[in-house]
């Protein structure tokens, strides 16, 4: 369908729109015309990706003059892909209207492991040595030395590609990864490097959140962008936390050892080259006196991760004296390496500041400030004069390097907290050194500075009012919209005690209680036997889940489960959790039905949908907080009062409430499909507690299923599961609540305002 909001014609690929789709297009609209970022949550399933995608490339079409870029960013590949299969579908309505004028170049970007096509390279196990893998295939002294000598294996893919030169381009559409391997394949060129090469004439890039917010990797792809671009960061909700990550580094004893063994193998190269070559070692250091910038105008093949430290903040001087000759470096590398080792040696909890840190490196390593900025980039600098190719063996040294940069060059914002063992495991010395960002801010604020617009949008943003403060900007429009139903498709219930009226919680000094822990395999039990198909249940952690279960096995009730549906466990291992999932869903398919044990904040919580009859039940079993006695999390939570006044309270229940709108919003993820959520936590019917769920959640949990024991629990899911089974009217007509508009019902009023009235 084809539609005007104001002044821009909107390309829809679909006959019908939601009113919803229709709401969030004029609130985005109005954000790319203030040229100002927004903040927009919208319900799982009501299809946010292809509203976005049609409005801001309608909006492209209908400004030609104004150079739009979109990069949308996404977390997992999966979901890189289905935006990338939207945008096809897209695409092709655009140019069946308006012809060649809407051809666009659109492609996701991901790492070498996703794009390679060389096989001997992608026969390694881990995506760090398939890097490696490449570089010893494309290095350019690599390259040199086969030019000479034609033993030397290089990459034929990529030596295509280069020999094609500027003819080496991709033509307009758009391209999933899958094309790319399949075009890189067909023309004999490396799909990775004509990605990297084409992102800066693409219309739409997809890529991962790293690619923007990781200074290191978004100093070698993102820098290039230009400010006309419109970023978008979809199912955004954690996003305050991958800002964190970006900027975090751990050093633990196998790290120590690591970066030992890296330094001893860096001086045997060193003594080898000044045998040989020493003419090398001084033009590297002629070129460090001059100060000229490390990263001059380096091949892309050779192109290691970039700085640490975000743009702004990094110094434009040349390297210190004292180590710009690499023994020199080295040796100043080994002092900072026993002054960590010798850190790590504690028997308490230290916490220190990166001030009082510094000054400790400079008492008693005597490395100072400017040294220590400096290391990651001198690093990157010797190994690219040693030619080291095999990147993936020198990870240690990197992350200490990693560390000192950072450390030297943020006073604030930052914590150093030393724990000599998991408190959760105390019998168990595992110390770890840890450079902890408290500021999520720092890390998303060369992006906002950078880009026109910056589109923050999830299916659970609640409370919403919160983001703007931890992450420090302005958003020109903050919006919520709820789901328009045909029928109320979604049923969630705060279940605050067991039959027996004893309440159930995951509180600390209840949580192993054998009252509640058996309530709660009664309440899975019950609902085994009237729920049809899968049932999906969210556990508060790993730990907690595998006590549980195990009561559940000795008092026999998992026995119980089982003789209704069968049971499949996620674990930390990925290779499992997937064979469980396969398994999961060919039970469901079968109509065996099952059940699925999960964890809040694992891998099946953020990126994994239960749609149809794989999910008709979820229960959250507790509120999942974060481990509260961690250091880490009690330092940050320091620095979110101090800085921003956002009580710890406050914030740790924002966390655990959208960990939880998480988990049971997997359910759902269209209009057609139905399901039930149960909270099965006292502490839900707490008013505080519950008013910062999602709104389209709030707004179908009536005040009658706020205080409910097991049996009216079940007594209500009888009760919406034969409401479910009866046939219903998918437009709405019947029932006067229109959910599919078409292009009638939009031209009807031009403002608007007809859409508006139906929420």
């Amino acid at each position: 369908m084809k539609f005007q909001i104001e002044d821009v014609t909107v390309y829809f690929p679909y006959d019908n729109i939601y009113p919803e789709q229709y709401a969030y297009m004029l609130e985005l609209k109005r954000a790319l015309d203030a040229k100002g970022h927004c903040l927009l949550e919208m319900p799982t399933g009501t299809g946010k990706t292809i509203a976005l995608l049609s409005l801001i490339t309608s909006y492209v079409l209908s400004k030609p003059h104004t150079p739009l870029k979109l990069l949308y960013c996404t977390r997992t590949v999966h979901e890189m892909e289905k935006t990338l299969a939207e945008l096809k579908l897209l695409h092709d309505y655009q140019i069946r209207h308006l012809g060649p004028a809407a051809k666009i170049l659109a492609l996701g970007l991901s790492s070498r492991k996703n794009l390679c096509v060389n096989q001997r390279v992608l026969a390694a196990e881990n995506r760090d040595s398939v890097d490696a893998g490449c570089r010893k295939l494309t290095a350019s002294w690599v390259r040199a030395l086969a030019a000479e000598n034609t033993s030397v294996p290089t990459c034929e893919f990529f030596e295509q590609y280069e020999r094609a030169g500027s003819a080496a381009v991709l033509p307009p559409g758009v391209y999933t990864l899958q094309d790319l391997r399949i075009f890189g394949k067909e023309k004999g060129w490396c799909p990775y490097f004509l990605a990297r090469h084409m992102v800066q004439f693409a219309n739409v890039v997809v890529y991962s959140y790293q690619y923007l917010l990781d200074p290191k990797v978004a100093g070698i792809i993102s820098k290039e962008m230009q400010k006309e671009s419109v970023v978008v960061f979809d199912e955004a909700h954690n996003i305050d936390n991958v800002c964190i990550e970006a900027l975090s580094v751990s050093v633990r004893r196998q790290t120590i050892e690591g970066a030992r063994r890296n330094l001893h193998r860096m001086s045997q190269e060193i003594d080898k080259f000044k045998a040989t070559d020493a003419g090398r070692l001084r033009a590297e250091y002629n070129r460090l006196v001059e100060g000229l910038a490390l990263r001059g105008d380096l091949p892309a093949t050779d192109a290691w991760l970039a700085n640490p430290a975000l743009p702004d903040d990094i110094l434009k001087e040349a390297v210190p004296g004292n180590i710009r000759r690499a023994e020199h470096f080295m040796q100043v590398l080994r002092r900072l390496v026993q002054y960590l080792e010798g850190r790590l040696e504690t028997e308490n909890v230290e916490k220190e500041g990166p001030v009082g840190f510094v000054t400790s490196i400079l008492n008693h390593a005597g490395i100072d400030q400017k040294t220590l900025k400096f290391c990651y980039d001198r690093l990157h600098s010797l190994m690219m004069t040693l030619e080291i190719t095999d990147t993936d063996e020198f990870l240690h040294i990197q992350t200490i390097c990693d560390f000192a940069t950072l450390v030297g060059t943020y006073a604030r914002g930052f914590s150093i907290i030393i724990e000599p063992f998991d408190e959760r495991m105390p019998h168990i010395p595992d110390p770890v050194l840890q450079l902890c960002c408290h500021d999520a801010s720092l890390a998303i604020r060369p992006v906002f500075e950078r880009f026109q617009s910056v589109v923050i949008t999830s299916g659970t943003l609640s409370p919403i009012d919160l983001y703007p403060r931890l992450l420090n900007f302005n958003p020109v429009v903050s919006r919520s919209f709820t789901m328009s139903l045909t029928r109320d498709c979604i049923c969630p219930m705060v279940l605050t005690r067991g039959s027996d009226q004893l309440p159930v919680s995951t509180k600390f000094d209840m949580r192993s209680d054998l009252g509640v822990v058996r309530n709660y395999g009664r309440l899975l039990l019950e609902m085994a036997s009237v729920v049809p198909d899968g049932i999906v249940c969210f556990f508060v952690s790993y730990s907690y889940m595998d006590g549980i279960v195990n009561t559940w096995n000795e008092t026999g009730i998992l026995k119980e489960i089982m003789q209704h549906k069968l049971v499949f466990i996620e674990t930390q291992d990925v290779v499992e959790t997937t064979l469980a999932l396969d398994n999961y869903r060919k039970a469901c398919d079968c109509g065996r039905g099952a059940i699925f044990f999960s964890v809040a904040r694992g891998k099946v919580a953020e990126g994994i949908d239960f749609d149809r009859h794989y999910g008709r039940l979820v229960i959250m079993f507790g509120v999942p907080f974060q481990y509260t006695l961690s250091k880490i999390l009690l330092a940050r939570l320091e620095y979110l009062r101090d800085t921003f006044q956002i009580k710890e309270g406050d914030f740790l229940t924002f966390d655990a409430l959208r960990q939880a709108a998480q988990c049971v919003g997997r359910v759902i993820r269209s209009k057609a499909d139905y399901g039930m959520m149960i909270f099965a936590d006292k502490r839900y019917s707490r008013h505080d507690k519950r008013s910062k769920l999602p709104s389209w959640i709030l707004s179908h949990l009536h005040d009658a299923h706020l205080n409910l024991s097991t049996d009216m629990a079940l007594h209500t899911a009888r009760e919406f599961l034969r409401k479910m089974a009866q046939p219903y009217d998918k437009t709405g007509g019947s029932t006067g609540r229109k959910t599919l508009l078409s292009q009638e019902d939009l031209e009807k009023t031009a403002d608007g305002s007809f859409v508006e009235s139906l929420f």
